[in-house]
């Protein structure tokens, strides 16, 4: 819940605003000091080892203030770097957050900005346990820090692939990209939640950690050609992605259609899905459906690891699809 005032960020002032931030932070048994010091400290569990991730959010490159309301901004920034630990089949731990904050950006902002990295934190019993704050001359800068830990025999890469090895994907694909063309042109759109309010796959991941049927395992938040195409590079192999499986829900297919837009190029390249694209022994197969299925999630069997001889995309009559973008690409 928001915390009323009647304050504003120049009075209320960086160390007020840290103590605000860490008055809401709940209590957590393994983080020995927390906000208030120089440094956090936290203890692993006995045998597992630490795995830390991080990613920026720039306000006028991964957002708009003007769709992406704060509370949701809020969920999405812890929730892209859930993701990534859960790309390791690790479980989230601690988070560290750095904001540099626009002149003249509300409290009230800042608040349920806050509201949204919480209530998420709290849905994946993440810790808040520092971070930094500053004034930014320009637009609004998000940073997360993650950790999780996993044993590590457990831990997940994606240097594992080898030819003959299926290509899995949780979910669906090309929702967010889809939406954030109508966002940006101010239209509504009920996929909107897929590109504003992502959900890490962390159950999905688990489940294929403990089980040890994934080979090789990546989050996909650039296009599953880009990021398939990092386990390839990763692994020394190559793959076929066979376009027609590409799982597509059904609001993509008609809002497409009305589009006038491909959806499979959406779901090729459009990238911040946030679902979980792995590789793994084909006689696994009916082990892994039932194990997805267990834990709520839908998969689909989308290709095949070949040698490295690239990665194409396929029509199901064998010829090449024509892939327009490769997927997101800041430089």
């Amino acid at each position: 819940m928001t915390l009323p005032s009647s304050e504003q960020l120049p009075q209320l002032g960086e160390f007020g605003l840290i103590t605000r931030i860490a008055d809401r932070v709940a209590v957590d048994g393994n983080v020995i000091t927390g906000i208030g010091d120089d440094g956090a400290v936290t203890a692993l569990t006995p045998g597992m080892q630490l795995v830390t991730s991080t990613d920026m959010l720039l306000e006028d490159i991964h957002f708009r203030r003007m769709w992406h309301d704060p509370y949701h901004l809020g969920r999405k920034s812890l929730a892209v770097s859930i993701s990534d630990i859960a790309a390791m089949g690790a479980i989230p731990r601690w988070a560290l957050l750095s904001l540099a904050l626009p002149v003249g950006l509300s409290l009230d902002f800042v608040d349920r900005f806050m509201d949204g990295f919480l209530t998420l934190a709290g849905e994946h019993r993440v810790s808040l346990i520092g971070g930094d704050t500053c004034a930014s001359k320009s637009g609004l800068v998000i940073s997360v820090t993650i950790m999780g830990e996993q044993y590590p025999e457990t831990i997940i890469r994606r240097t594992g692939a080898v030819a003959g090895d299926d290509i899995w994907v949780t979910g669906t694909l090309g929702d967010a990209a889809l939406a954030l063309q109508v966002v940006e042109k101010g239209g509504d759109t009920p996929l909107a939640s897929r590109l504003l309010d992502p959900t890490p796959r962390v159950s999905a991941a688990l489940v294929l950690a403990e089980s040890g049927y994934a080979t090789a395992l990546i989050d996909v938040s650039d296009g599953i050609l880009a990021d398939f195409g990092h386990i390839a590079e990763q692994s020394h192999v190559g793959g076929q992605l066979f376009v027609e499986e590409l799982p597509l829900s059904g609001s993509l297919r008609t809002e497409a259609a009305i589009m006038a837009v491909n959806p499979r190029q959406l779901a090729l390249s459009g990238g911040e899905d946030y679902e979980l694209c792995f590789t793994a022994h084909r006689v696994n197969r009916e082990k892994i459906r039932e194990n997805m299925k267990k834990c709520g999630v839908e998969v689909t069997r989308i290709g095949i690891v070949t040698p490295p001889t690239g990665i194409i995309a396929l029509n199901s009559d064998g010829s090449r699809f024509s892939c327009l973008a490769a997927g997101f690409n800041h430089f």
